[in-house]
């Protein structure tokens, strides 16, 4: 009887192992990408077809995306870029994850439009990144030249510009979501001023913010496009879900230590937080990256991917 037992279990132990073996590797950062996750996050938290990864920082998913230990990871739009030219191809984009999740903030009510920057100061993070592109292509478009109009001072971190803000009653913040509504925690009258991705969209060009896409290796999508289309259906629902149900969506992304679940309430209407794919997906993140390489060819690795760096969904052929 003890040897039937030890079997069994070596057996129950086999095929788990196998399942975690079959079971695709996926990655998202601690910000919007994976809250729009949790719903698919929790349905499969059981291992058997996913194994989910929550990182704090792109550079702790790119090398493993690189190296083959992820098959789909959610990643900053132009790193996808950057990841693609610099890997000769070997990654497509399966979906837009986030639009814009920017925004001016003050603690006052004196700033309405990016125009109304002009003279102003305003502390900020990530430059040199897409922050920074973002930022100068709106007030580069509003007449605004970024080095003479404006003191932008950066700083190194988004915590950083929040203490120079409350220092500070005169100037301004240019802050992420959920960023801004921890940072409304700290001190009760910053209020959001600009919507970066609104004045994005006012604008008269081929483009739009876009600040997240959901990349997969090329040679497993080669090996598994039913596996690759199940997960895009299933994150899209996701997203559907998150949503449409904030409460409940923003208790699994307390759950999973995303962020508070207070906070995530608050924040999730605006996180932009969507799931695009084929045709509408290539005309929003080309005219982005279009955009970034204008300003700095570097920023999207040298050159705007061509039409391989899209995946479009054999369900959609």
């Amino acid at each position: 009887m003890k040897k039937l037992i030890s079997l069994a279990l070596a057996l129950v132990l086999m095929l788990s192992a196998c399942a975690l073996a079959d079971a695709v590797n996926v990655a998202a950062l601690n910000g919007p990408t994976g809250m729009g996750m949790v719903k698919l996050m929790k349905d499969e938290e059981n291992g058997e077809k996913y194994t989910f990864t929550l990182a704090g920082a792109p550079d702790m998913i790119a090398p493993r995306l690189v190296k083959g230990e992820l098959d789909i990871a959610c990643v900053p739009a132009n790193l996808a870029s950057v990841l693609y030219n610099n890997t000769n191809g070997k990654l497509a984009v399966l979906a837009v994850n986030t639009l814009g999740v920017l925004y001016i903030v003050e603690r006052g009510e004196t700033v309405n439009t990016i125009a109304d920057l002009k003279g102003r100061t305003v502390y900020a993070a990530g430059q040199g990144s897409t922050p920074e592109y973002a930022l100068r292509f709106l007030l580069t478009q509003n007449g605004i030249d970024p080095d003479k109009d404006v003191d932008i001072r950066w700083k190194s971190e988004h915590a950083e510009c929040l203490t120079a803000l409350i220092c500070d009653a005169s100037g301004l913040a240019m802050l992420p979501q959920p960023f801004v509504t921890v940072a409304q925690t700290k001190k009760d009258d910053i209020r959001i001023a600009v919507d970066m991705t609104e004045e994005w969209e006012s604008l008269e060009t081929d483009s739009r913010m876009v600040t997240g896409v959901v990349v997969a290796r090329k040679a497993w999508l080669q090996e598994n496009p039913e596996a690759a289309d199940a997960f895009l259906s299933e994150y899209a629902a996701s997203v559907e879900y998150v949503n449409a149900n904030i409460s409940e969506a923003a208790a699994l992304i307390g759950e999973y230590e995303i962020v508070a679940a207070a906070v995530a309430e608050k924040a999730l209407p605006y996180c932009n937080i969507v799931c695009i794919t084929g045709e509408e997906m290539k005309a929003l993140l080309n005219g982005y990256l279009n955009v970034l390489f204008a300003q700095d060819p570097a920023s999207v690795g040298g050159s705007v991917p061509d039409e391989s760096f899209y995946y479009v969904s054999s369900a959609a052929e």
